[in-house]
Order: C-alpha cells, then sequence, then structure tokens
C-alpha cells in the first residue's frame, strides 16, 4: 500500500536538510541542465495540502475546454488540437477531447483513437523541416479535462534533449509566431490527409499561453 500523505513527507524530510531542502539532483548535474549546480538550491518541501484543491473544470459547466470545443486548427467529431502561444521551441500543440474527458474516464473508443491520433501528430510534427523529435507529454495537475502536450525539439540542440525540454522551452525567448503558425498550419493539412476530420476556415487564436498550468 501507497504511503499516507503525512508518511510520504516525513520520509522525504528524513532525507533534507534542517531548513526542509532536499539535495540537488541527479538530472541538475546531466550537460543538458538549463542550471549551473553552483549557487542552486531546492526550495523547501512544503507538508501536505489536503484535500487537494480542484483542478480547473472539475465541473464541466465551468470547464474553458468544454467552452471551446468548436476551436482549434484541427478538428473532427471527437478531438480538436490547438497550437499554444508565446513558446520558446518550434512549435507546441495540445490535443483535447471535444466532451469532458480525463484519461483515467476516457471510453476505450477514443482511448484507442488517442493513441493512434498521438502516433499520426508525432509524425507530422517530427516531418517539419528542422524538427527532430516531438516530445508527447499528459500531466494533467492543472487541469481536469485531458489535454496532451506535443513539444518540436529543434534539430541539433542537444541541450534539449529529455525531460529538460519544457524548461527550456520556458526561457528561450518566443519562437517567431508566423513561423510556427505555419508549421502548425502544415501539420493540420496532414493529418486531414492522413486520419481526417477538417480545417476550420478561419484559425482561432491560441487556445492558451504557455504559461498556464499543465
Amino acid at each position: 500500500m501507497a504511503l499516507r500523505p503525512d508518511e510520504f513527507y516525513d520520509h522525504a524530510l528524513a532525507a533534507a536538510d534542517d531548513d526542509g531542502r532536499l539535495p540537488l539532483a541527479r538530472m541538475t548535474g546531466w550537460d543538458i541542465s538549463p542550471f549551473e549546480q553552483e549557487g542552486l538550491r531546492v526550495a523547501p518541501l512544503r507538508p501536505p495540502v489536503l484535500p487537494e484543491p480542484p483542478r480547473h473544470g472539475e465541473d464541466p459547466a465551468d470547464c474553458g475546454s468544454c467552452k471551446r470545443r468548436d476551436e482549434g486548427i484541427w478538428l473532427d467529431d471527437r478531438w480538436r488540437l490547438t497550437r499554444i502561444a508565446g513558446v520558446g521551441v518550434p512549435l507546441v500543440l495540445m490535443l483535447h477531447p471535444r466532451d469532458h474527458h480525463d484519461l483515467a474516464d476516457l471510453p476505450d473508443d477514443l482511448a484507442a483513437e488517442l493513441g493512434v491520433l498521438t502516433a499520426h501528430i508525432a509524425r507530422h510534427v517530427q516531418a517539419l523541416p528542422h524538427v527532430a523529435r516531438a516530445h508527447v507529454y499528459r500531466i494533467g495537475d492543472g487541469g481536469a479535462h485531458l489535454h496532451v502536450w506535443f513539444f518540436a525539439r529543434p534539430e541539433g540542440q542537444a541541450q534539449l534533449y529529455g525531460s529538460w525540454m519544457v524548461i527550456w522551452d520556458d526561457l528561450l525567448p518566443e519562437y517567431p509566431a508566423d513561423v510556427a503558425e505555419a508549421d502548425a498550419a502544415g501539420v493540420a493539412k496532414a493529418l486531414v490527409d492522413s486520419y481526417g476530420g477538417w480545417r476550420p476556415e478561419t484559425v482561432e487564436s491560441p487556445q492558451q499561453p504557455r504559461s498556464t498550468a499543465p
């Protein structure tokens, strides 16, 4: 059985210093880390907050994603794809079910579609010039409506390998919006050709800024 919240917190504090700070992660010593270890320190570990606060959109009536169910750079009857603005990497896209579902309650037929769509979107992102890889993330602590992130890693930027890329994305200057918009349109067109669905005649403003909680 998993540790209770208080047990987990006590277990972690046993490895912390007198200020409740844990040692630096091994990841900070990787050569792809965006931070130098000298002068870097871990924030104090806070005690658990129970019950956890609700995520945005726990109630479908208040869910921003549900209110935007007809917006996107690509749609079909059950899914929509949006472009995220203000990012530092070449392209960040987000896939959402049009109806209100989280990953754990996704019906089996939609879960099967999610797998196929993920492969198609990643394939088209990686086909963009000067994009080496498509990173795919699902986190879900910020929003209750399922949203899957697709990050395009720029070719040749070895420091952007792996799990540090989302941090580098937040540190880099904003990528030229006109280039990202054109690449997003290319992915949407390729998705229509390979999977189906349609592109809206007028592409809406991006669904949310990069700074929004995941």
